[in-house]
Formats: C-alpha cells, sequence, structure tokens
C-alpha cells in the first residue's frame, strides 16, 4: 500500500519539464520584437514643389525616402488613379525599375515611364503598373499629399527596388 506522501512527490523528470517550460515562457515574454512589430517610424515628408507651378506635362526629379532613392513626380494632363491636386492629375514614383533598378525615364510623346536596361514600360496613369517588359512588378508609388500650396511625399507605397525594407 503506498502511503500519500508518495502519490504527491514530483519526481526530477517532471521538475525539469516545469523548469524548461518556464523559461521558455520568460524567454518569449523578454524577447525583442520583430522588424514588423518593431517598425515604429514614419517616413520623412518632404516637400517636393509648389502646386502653383506644376502644370500639365511637368516632371520633376526628386529623391524620396532618402538621397539614395531618386522618384519622378509628373503633372499629368487629366485624372489619374490616386492623383492629388485639383485635377487629380499629379502622382509620383520610384523611379528605379523593379527588374534591375536602372532609372526610368518619362517619355511624354507616349505618357509611360521607360526603363533604358531592358524596356520595361509603366503606366503612371494607372499607379505605376508594368505594361510590357522584364520588371517582376509596377513602380513603388510615392505617396503624396497638398498641404498650404505645396506638393509633399509623405509616403511610398511598394518595395523599392534593391530594399528590404522602405524604412529609413
Amino acid at each position: 500500500m503506498k502511503n500519500s506522501k508518495s502519490q504527491s512527490r514530483v519526481n526530477r523528470r517532471q521538475v525539469l519539464s516545469i523548469g524548461a517550460a518556464s523559461g521558455i515562457a520568460a524567454g518569449l515574454g523578454s524577447q525583442t520584437p520583430s522588424p514588423a512589430q518593431a517598425q515604429t517610424k514614419s517616413m520623412p515628408t518632404l516637400e517636393i514643389a509648389s502646386l502653383a507651378d506644376l502644370k500639365p506635362g511637368t516632371e520633376l526629379d526628386f529623391n524620396y525616402p532618402d538621397d539614395d532613392s531618386p522618384a519622378v513626380l509628373l503633372a499629368m494632363s487629366g485624372p489619374v488613379e490616386d492623383g492629388i491636386g485639383p485635377d487629380q492629375n499629379i502622382v509620383a514614383f520610384s523611379a528605379l525599375c523593379t527588374h534591375k533598378g536602372c532609372n526610368v525615364v518619362w517619355h511624354e510623346d507616349q505618357k509611360v515611364l521607360v526603363c533604358p536596361c531592358h524596356w520595361s514600360s509603366f503606366d503612371p496613369a494607372k499607379k505605376g503598373r508594368m505594361i510590357i517588359g522584364q520588371a517582376s512588378s509596377g513602380l513603388p508609388q510615392i505617396t503624396l499629399a497638398v498641404d498650404a500650396g505645396k506638393v509633399k511625399a509623405t509616403g511610398v507605397s511598394g518595395l523599392i527596388y534593391g530594399r528590404q525594407t522602405n524604412v529609413i
């Protein structure tokens, strides 16, 4: 017959299991957050141009979100997807082709951005979607806002070529 003390004993294996589980739980609670969780930085705001200066046909080169990220602002002849301004005709995109990172060139006559390296073409009137070529996706669109008559870059929709994250 077993006595009641032996029934309530915890063996060595149980102690080690409980200790290991406690250690794991404590470790999980103190882990540093993943990059997605830690991403509290916001994109910079950059003043690009005066709204009054952006007539249809205007092309303006700038860098965003940093000096290593060429971008292009276009004032199209009519309203475009995600366009801003009174005529909803102003858009901006990363100027780095999503295929190999070459700088795209604006062709006013065809209303497309073309990569001179492998001829991928992008439609700025349709959120920078790829029309033809070897690129893997459309151009990342620069989020724009109008504030006190100034056009400002405030973010990027899509991943800039050559980056694992757009956070700077």
